[in-house]
């Protein structure tokens, strides 16, 4: 059933559509075996799992076979018929998994997605779309959730089919931590430190800052100029980020600033000088380490030179008594 009041738009609004790693992996690895490097197709496959009413919990996914043109978007062929056999299979392995959407890894919205969920409403009323983003360069959680709805023009003209967007989230179970973790784990430079890690895990996160701010910067400038109508609620949005913002103007501020900056960098600066002096501790007592050992070896070898001379000598003297005078020739 398509959306059409305000209440069924605010509930698919409102509503969390969580995803789970298993399903990122199976997607991941459905475009690599399909997709060609380079290549802007997309695959498609079915999602499932339980719809709990305010949240959609995507547990598992198979790939399904999809052809379009990418000439005619129109064109396009999803093999129905392997839907139904392989959600037949799956109900019998796992009766509490059930058919909730499809997804695609786009990375953008299609023209044959409308015709697409359309097909889908034949086994679920309210199909959810997720199109999860696999290139590697993406910076951020990389699902986009959204719901065919209709939308009412004000002007009273005829309605048309669009599609919402719901926030979604990354979750895991127990199982599935332990088996990311390992996974992680194997995949993991173990020639990077802990220090570096930390590094390069901020700037991946202030890069998708700044993705994020871009968009909203486009946006803006896409409001200013009159090709995107005005959103209220994202204004609204925005100016309760902005006014989280601190005032850098502010003298009081600027100076607690530059105490914690100095703080942290006192410390910083007697953790090197730490770390100077143990070090030429330890190769201190390196060197006397080795200059015992040293004076110990050369030890050993003078006392085992005495020991076979006086030896030597001992041997010579138990020789002589025993030695038989010579016969005199008579």
């Amino acid at each position: 059933m398509v959306a059409t009041t305000t209440e069924q738009l605010t509930a698919l609004a409102a509503t969390t559509v969580v995803v789970h790693p298993l399903v990122l992996l199976s997607v991941a690895d459905h475009h690599a075996r399909s997709v060609a490097r380079g290549s802007s197709k997309r695959v498609v496959g079915v999602l499932l799992g339980q719809d709990n009413g305010k949240s959609i919990n995507v547990a598992n996914s198979f790939g399904v076979p999809f052809e379009e043109d990418d000439k005619d978007a129109k064109t396009w062929f999803l093999d129905h018929n392997y839907v139904e056999g392989m959600f037949e299979m799956f109900k019998k392995v796992n009766a509490r998994e059930r058919m909730i959407g499809w997804y695609h890894t786009g990375p953008k919205l299609r023209a044959s997605d409308l015709e697409i969920n359309e097909l889908f409403k034949r086994y679920i009323a309210r199909p959810v779309m997720v199109i999860i983003d696999v290139r590697p360069q993406t910076v951020g959680i990389p699902t986009d959730a959204y719901f065919a709805v209709e939308e009412i023009k004000d002007d009273g003209t005829e309605t048309r089919k669009t599609f919402l967007h719901a926030p979604s989230a990354i979750d895991a179970e127990e199982a599935e931590e332990i088996g990311v973790e390992h996974l992680l784990r194997d995949i993991k430079d173990t020639t990077t430190t802990t220090l570096a890690t930390r590094v390069s895990e901020q700037l991946s996160s202030l890069r998708g800052l700044s993705a994020r701010l871009s968009d909203v910067q486009r946006y803006l400038a896409d409001v200013s100029q009159g090709t995107m109508p005005v959103n209220h609620q994202i204004v609204y949005f925005l100016q309760d980020a902005l006014n989280l913002l601190p005032d850098l103007a502010d003298p009081a501020l600027t100076a607690s600033f530059a105490s914690s900056t100095n703080d942290a960098l006192l410390v910083v600066y007697l953790s090197s000088l730490l770390r100077a002096v143990i070090a030429l501790h330890a190769l201190v007592d390196n060197k006397a380490t080795i200059g015992r050992a040293e004076l110990e070896e050369d030890g050993g070898d003078k006392g085992k030179g005495k020991e076979k001379e006086k030896e030597k000598a001992t041997g010579d003297t138990e020789k002589e008594p025993n030695k038989q005078p010579d016969a005199k020739s008579t």
